[in-house]
Order: structure tokens, then sequence, then C-alpha cells
């Protein structure tokens, strides 16, 4: 699973990247978790608005930061 943590290195874009990574600790699952900051890769996922969080390819949050379940419940259902 690769999972990527969009935004440019707002307080939020750090935040769900501490967020994401306790919550793949947590799921018990493997996953290859990237920043992606290159503000030309995060346009072409559409994104808009950061913070975004994509699973596998697929944009499964964009503008707001996640709690630490929700991230654990998005990675559950891939």
């Amino acid at each position: 699973m690769k999972i990527e943590i969009l935004g440019t290195g707002c307080s939020k874009c750090k935040a769900l990247e501490e967020a994401t990574k306790q919550a793949v600790a947590l799921s018990g699952k493997f996953a290859q978790i990237e920043k992606v900051e290159d503000i030309q890769k995060i346009m072409e996922y559409g994104v808009m608005s950061t913070p975004g969080l994509v699973i596998d390819g697929k944009v499964v949050s964009t503008g707001k930061l996640l709690t630490i379940n929700e991230i654990k419940d998005l990675i559950q259902a891939h």
C-alpha cells in the first residue's frame, strides 16, 4: 500500500503526515508513506486545497485534517 500526503509544508500537512504514520502503525498494515510537496504533482491529482491524502493512487481526502481513527478506517477499507 502506498500512501501520499499532499501539501506544501503547512502545519496541517505536517499534522496529517504524523496522524497517518500513527494510523498505519495502529492498522497493523504495511504502507509506504510519501510526502508530496511538488505543486505540479499535487495539481495532477486535481487537489485544490491541501492537505490531501492519497491511498494507492486514489484521492480519499482534501482540505481537512483527518483524525487518526478516520485515517485508520480509510486504510482498512483499502
